[in-house]
């Protein structure tokens, strides 16, 4: 067990989201001037002033976004709300842990995190990103931001990926469950599982995020055991050069066409609710599943501070630290099957 003299931090790490809408273009100009984000010859010099362009025009695409789902991202929110559930978790198994969320393009930034951490004198850090598969373009780009500004004494730990976690695939199999009892027959509803689409020259490069989702995809349907039929679109392409495909919209395009009517989209690069979900999907691509012919179209519910996924959090974070905890399981974990 983690003694008093011996306090665990964990860092959550997510991309963040504005908080208002005035902070959309600035929260982009944020994403887009990032080193993993942008490539290209002479970026160093070219970087910021096409990240300007880029986030100007890109607010005014995506500010109704954010204004179907109340003006603001709740990613801050529901991060803080999965650190404060994690934190009592591991306090529950004898674990002396304490949460901070560090996000890539907003409040509160990695170096906020990091002065937390050093105010709670924490020995150890556990570095957490909420990417259950990684992508140089999210995990990566979290981890490099923490080398750049880290330099304290702590021995620190980290989770690079958990797509393949038991916890976490249950976690993911709870939460299609729920959906698909809101079908008539839920056997009849296809799956669609939506994840964030990445640049072709990413993968092209070596990244491993589209291998792992599609793993992530076949894991999850043995787990589920379903019968439905079931197929994986991209979403949230940004710009003119290749990214992943075929697209979300797309996708529900072609299902119309084969007359399926009931879709159950299932967002699998996601943990949270945010406006990739509850925006992208929820609205935007509801409205047109329901112009093409789809007559009941349901999306899963983000993991957000669901007890199995918080208990697969804590394994994962016990397990990169290598601490010993209490033999008493919380309620949470007991809960899982």
């Amino acid at each position: 067990m983690v003694g008093k003299a011996g306090r665990l931090g964990i860092v959550l790490f997510q991309l963040g989201g504005p908080d208002s809408l005035a902070a959309i273009e600035p929260f982009l100009f944020n994403l887009f001037c990032d080193p993993d984000i942008i490539k290209f010859p002479f970026a160093r010099i070219g970087r910021r002033p096409l990240a300007r362009l880029i986030s100007a025009t890109r607010a005014r695409k995506v500010e109704h976004h954010y204004a179907a789902i109340g003006g603001a991202s709740p990613i801050r929110r529901l991060t803080e709300l999965q650190a404060r559930a994690l934190q009592e978790h591991l306090r529950c198994i004898g674990v002396n842990a304490h949460c901070v969320v560090a996000m890539r393009y907003w409040h509160p930034f990695t170096a906020e995190a990091i002065a937390q951490l050093e105010a709670a004198g924490c020995g150890d850090i556990v570095l957490l990103p909420l990417y259950p598969q990684y992508s140089a373009t999210t995990t990566g780009s979290s981890l490099n931001e923490w080398r750049r500004r880290y330099h304290g004494p702590a021995r620190v730990h980290c989770v690079r990926e958990f797509y393949r976690n038991r916890m976490y695939l249950a976690s993911m199999v709870e939460r299609i469950d729920e959906a698909l009892a809101r079908f008539p027959d839920p056997a009849e509803a296809e799956l669609l599982f939506s994840a964030h689409s990445v640049p072709l020259a990413v993968i092209e490069a070596g990244d491993p995020y589209q291998r792992q989702i599609e793993e992530t995809v076949a894991l999850v349907m043995r787990q589920g055991g379903w019968r439905n039929r079931h197929r994986l679109c991209y979403q949230s392409k940004v710009g003119a050069s290749r990214w992943l495909q075929p697209s979300l919209h797309a996708t529900l395009r072609d299902l119309a066409r084969e007359s399926v009517r009931r879709v159950c989209v299932v967002p699998i690069s996601f943990v949270s609710d945010h406006v990739e979900t509850l925006g992208e999907i929820d609205h935007e691509a509801r409205a047109f599943a329901s112009a093409n012919g789809i007559k009941q179209f349901e999306m899963t519910q983000g993991l957000n501070d669901s007890p199995r996924f918080i208990a697969a959090l804590a394994e994962l974070v016990v397990g990169a630290a290598g601490v010993t905890v209490e033999t008493r399981e919380p309620e949470s974990l007991v809960a899982v099957n």
